[in-house]
C-alpha cells in the first residue's frame, strides 16, 4: 500500500495543480483489473482506505484518488459538489487522471473500474460512460437528468438504504433509467440500511454524528456484507478474463 502523486499528469490534464490518490495492491506479480475508488464527502479518510485494501484483498490494483488534495476538503468541498451537479470540471479531470494512471501501470491489465460511495458514489455513477469497464455506485445521488447523463454507461451495480432520507426512491428511480436506456445493471435497495451503510465505523465530526444517527447515516453489518458480495461479483463479470 502506498501514497501516489499524480500532481504532474493532473496539471498536465488541466485538472488540480496537486493531486494525490493512495494505491492498494493485491499480492502477486499480476497483472491485475484495475479499480478507481471515489471517496465520500469527508474526504480520503481511514474507512475509505480500508475500502481500497477489501477490493485490493479481492484481486484488483485499487487507486482511490483524493478529490481535495489541493487545499483539503473545507476548500475544495463546494467545488466538488459544483462539479458533479454539472457533470464537468476539474473533479472529472482528476478522476481521469487516476484511470490513465491505472491503464498504464505494468500491473494492471488495463480493464478498469470505477467505485463510489455517499459522492464518491454520484462520481462514479457519471463516470461510468467514460471508458470504464464497470461501475458500482453506492447510495450516489442520481443526476437531474439521467436518462441524459447515463446513455452510454458501462454495467453499474448499485447499492442504496431504504431508511436512506437522503436519498428516498433513488434506487428504483435508477434501475428504471439504466434498464430504459439498454445499460446492464443490479440495483438493490436493502430495507434495513440507511446511508453510509457500507463504512465499518461512523464517520464525520464527532459533534454532527448524533444527528447523522437520527438520520440514518450509520454503518449497517447485516447488510454491508451482502452489498461487498454483489460488488466484487459484478467486478468478476466484467473486469477479469
Amino acid at each position: 500500500m502506498a501514497n501516489i502523486d499524480l500532481s504532474t499528469e493532473s496539471k498536465a490534464a488541466g485538472g488540480s495543480l496537486a493531486l494525490h490518490g493512495y494505491l492498494a495492491e493485491p499480492r502477486g506479480d499480476g497483472p491485475f483489473p484495475g479499480v478507481v475508488l471515489v471517496h465520500e464527502a469527508f474526504g480520503l479518510d481511514d474507512v475509505m482506505r480500508r475500502h481500497a485494501d477489501r477490493l485490493a484483498s479481492a484481486g484488483y490494483l485499487t487507486l482511490a484518488v483524493d478529490l481535495f488534495s489541493d487545499g483539503g476538503a473545507r476548500r475544495c468541498l463546494v467545488a466538488t459538489m459544483r462539479s458533479m451537479a454539472s457533470g464537468t470540471g476539474r473533479a472529472f479531470t482528476d478522476i481521469s487522471t487516476a484511470q490513465a494512471w491505472l491503464r498504464s501501470n505494468p500491473k494492471c491489465t488495463g480493464k478498469l473500474g470505477v467505485i463510489g460511495f455517499c459522492m464518491g458514489g454520484g462520481f462514479a455513477l457519471l463516470a461510468a460512460r467514460d471508458n470504464f469497464d464497470a461501475a458500482s455506485v453506492n447510495y450516489g445521488r442520481l443526476p437531474q437528468d439521467p436518462e441524459d447523463a447515463l446513455a452510454g454507461a458501462c454495467p453499474v451495480v448499485g447499492n442504496y438504504g431504504g431508511m436512506d432520507k437522503t436519498l428516498a426512491g433513488a434506487a428504483g428511480k435508477l434501475e428504471g433509467v439504466l434498464t430504459k436506456l439498454g445499460i446492464e445493471n443490479d440495483i438493490k435497495e436493502f430495507p434495513t440500511a440507511g446511508h453510509a451503510f457500507m463504512n465499518d465505523v461512523p464517520v464525520g465530526p464527532r459533534a454532527l454524528r448524533p444527528l447523522m444517527r437520527v438520520m440514518g447515516i450509520k454503518p449497517d453489518p447485516t447488510a454491508a456484507p451482502e452489498a461487498w458480495q454483489r460488488i466484487e461479483e459484478h467486478f468478476a463479470r466484467y473486469l477479469r478474463d
